[in-house]
């Protein structure tokens, strides 16, 4: 699987598993529902205080396992790279991004955007640098 493919697959399919690692080096797995960007980069939504964000400010590699609905079968990709977190007021134009693309708008978006500021939320980024599987096995 390509880069490409990999994008292709984001901008379709919005269940994931994020994996980032905890302070000790162990992983932490929170499931996740994930688009991407123009950029072509993966994006989250979470709060501020999560522990994935806690995580990747403090170590910034994260992996997504990407599936679609149906889950069972050969219908997943992995993607792994660095991620960079967006705070508020940054964040508040890729999150309005983040709900347009993943979830298709909101009937108030004044409010959405009280609620974004009221819970905290970031965006997180993901550089996607590889791309898997490559083969079934």
């Amino acid at each position: 699987m390509d880069l490409s493919e990999a994008r292709k697959f984001l901008a379709a399919h919005h269940n994931a598993v994020l994996a980032t690692r905890k302070r000790d080096g162990g992983l932490q797995m929170s499931p996740v529902t994930v688009g991407v960007d123009d950029s072509g980069r993966a994006i989250v939504s979470s709060r501020e205080t999560a522990y994935k964000s806690r995580n990747l400010r403090r170590d910034p590699r994260a992996s997504l396992c990407v599936f679609a609905d149906s889950f069972h079968g050969s219908v997943w990709i992995q993607i792994s790279g660095p991620a960079e977190i967006v705070s508020l007021p940054e964040a508040m134009e890729p999150l309005v991004d983040f709900q347009r693309r993943v979830k298709g708008g909101h009937p108030d978006w004044d409010e959405y955007r009280r609620t974004m500021e009221r819970q905290g939320r970031v965006i997180i980024r993901v550089a996607i640098e590889s791309v898997g599987p490559d083969r079934r096995g």
